[in-house]
């Protein structure tokens, strides 16, 4: 049946706790370890020192944690949206996620997402390509989330590996206001490539074990009804992937990614629209799936990660969740797929934040989102514990 999904749904859970410090636990401290960056928006490790990091509003770079050396890698893609261009319009385009290949040491293969131009349109593409000499070479398109529009919104951009080896892609729904949407909106209508979550192998052709969503669907469709995901991941030693969502006013949640589920953006969300006039269709057998949890205040919740690593005995299996709107850091504790307490990380010094991953040595790293973007480490500070 037709249902609208508020905040009343979930209400024991979105309107948010805190969890107490236990005794012992150790604090952490930030430590910027590069600043420099424009607008950094992911970060993947070539070693526990050596990384590659995209810049939004700027370049794919090379860095060294230790020495503090940048080198920007060359033959980014032609197409590539100049978001600096066109930053007067409230863009969300420019570079998105890089991801490396699990196997990059024999291969050199890297993935990078963006924004794409054709004409006067744009899009979500995602390319793969060898990293050689600091220089992408032979690139391929793996991903291109046709057709081309106007809108600067909402690309997505997120990817991640799974354990089965498959490669994970968010796209955007693209549309700032709902009440644009055509009768079959978009992140409803499998036809469209746009609103969706695509598994894909690692040279973009089709798993044969993907969900069956119908003749007309669009290759490589995994999950849809989404509106504008970014942040997605692996739970280690799971298979398990989620991912972060942004709502319009509020409704910002946290997914569990399942095959050939529909997260029913726009019949349903768990915040309100922006246009008070829109009535969502209803889609006659259509079934969705609620999210693992979804907060009351707008946090618009970006790269998240499960941390496994050694300086913060007492997170181990935890979510990290960082977010842009009130530069909040989460973490979040669970019990198998329930969330149990939330905890806001430096809550007396926010900053606003795209990324949170964890480096091969376990070291945590969080991106901000800034004209003087940095990395920043989070340590433990052994110096300081909770009472």
């Amino acid at each position: 049946m037709h249902k609208i999904l508020f905040f009343s749904c979930l209400c024991v859970l979105g309107c948010g706790f805190a969890e107490r410090s236990s005794p012992s636990q150790i604090l952490p401290v930030k430590q910027v370890i590069m600043e420099g960056l424009n607008h950094p928006w992911s970060i993947d490790f070539i070693s526990a020192e050596e990384a590659l990091v995209s810049e939004k509003d700027g370049n794919l770079l090379r860095v060294n944690l230790a020495t503090k050396q940048k080198t920007v890698i060359q033959n980014l893609p032609e197409d590539l949206v100049d978001s600096l261009r066109v930053r007067f319009r409230g863009d969300n385009s420019g570079l998105f996620e890089i991801r490396l290949h699990p196997d990059f040491a024999q291969n050199q293969y890297v993935y990078l997402a963006y924004a794409a131009k054709q004409g006067g349109g744009m899009t979500t593409k995602v390319i793969r390509a060898k990293l050689v000499d600091d220089a992408l070479r032979e690139a391929q398109t793996i991903l291109e989330a046709s057709p081309y529009t106007r809108e600067y919104f909402h690309y997505g951009g997120g990817m991640c590996f799974g354990e089965d080896g498959k490669l994970y892609i968010t796209v955007g729904e693209r549309l700032f206001r709902e009440i644009d949407s055509p009768p079959l909106p978009i992140a409803q209508d499998v036809r469209d490539k746009r609103g969706k979550i695509y598994r894909l192998n690692d040279d973009g052709s089709i798993p044969d074990d993907n969900p069956d969503f119908g003749s007309d669907a669009v290759p490589g469709l995994f999950a849809m009804g989404i509106r504008a995901a970014q942040g997605i991941c692996v739970r280690p030693g799971t298979g398990e992937i989620w991912f972060s969502e942004h709502g319009t006013i509020h409704g910002d949640e946290i997914n569990l990614l399942q095959a050939g589920a529909n997260y029913g953006w726009p019949i349903i969300t768990t915040g309100r629209y922006r246009s008070e006039d829109f009535e969502p269709p209803f889609i006659e057998g259509a079934e969705y799936t609620d999210p693992i949890w979804f907060w009351k205040q707008t946090v618009a919740p970006t790269g998240l990660c499960f941390y496994n690593g050694p300086d913060f005995p007492l997170w181990q299996g935890n979510l990290l969740v960082p977010g842009l709107s009130t530069g909040s850091l989460w973490r979040i504790r669970l019990e198998g797929q329930k969330i149990k307490s939330l905890e806001m990380l430096f809550a007396d010094d926010p900053v606003r934040a795209r990324k949170v991953a964890q480096a091969p040595d376990g070291k945590l790293y969080l991106l901000t989102d800034e004209d003087n973007g940095k990395i920043v480490r989070i340590a433990p500070d052994s110096d300081r514990v909770s009472d």
